[in-house]
């Protein structure tokens, strides 16, 4: 078992910057491909972005491709999702994921966290 555990969210105006955090605990943290997630109300859970098991190797979502920045420490069983440049289309659930594919889909996520609210207000 994996438990995942996600903070850094909260109220921020459009153009602002946010830094999510994802704390894991349980089984070994670096066996596991991590990625992040977001659910707008009345929307599906949709991809952000993955990272590799040893964080040589990431992608995103095009909504995001060049604000947003995924990285990971291994030592600190953490992923963080750094978020620059917020729009109000951004506002959404965010939520980590590990999972054993590296992949982007949300039916192959092996664990979740509970998630955490962003809102970008105009």
């Amino acid at each position: 078992q994996v438990q995942l555990v996600e903070s850094g969210g909260g109220l921020v105006q459009a153009g602002g910057s946010l830094r999510l955090s994802c704390a894991a605990s349980g089984r070994t943290f670096s066996s596991y491909a991590m990625g992040w997630f977001r659910q707008a109300p009345g929307k599906e859970r949709e991809f952000v972005a993955a990272i590799s098991w040893s964080g040589g190797s990431t992608y995103y979502a095009d909504s995001v491709k060049g604000r947003f920045t995924i990285s990971r420490d291994n030592a600190k069983n953490t992923v963080y999702l750094q978020m620059n440049s917020l729009k109000p289309e951004d506002t959404a659930v965010y939520y980590c994921a590990a999972d054993s594919r590296y992949s982007d889909y949300v039916s192959d996520m092996d664990y979740w966290g509970k998630g955490t609210l962003v809102t970008v207000s105009s």
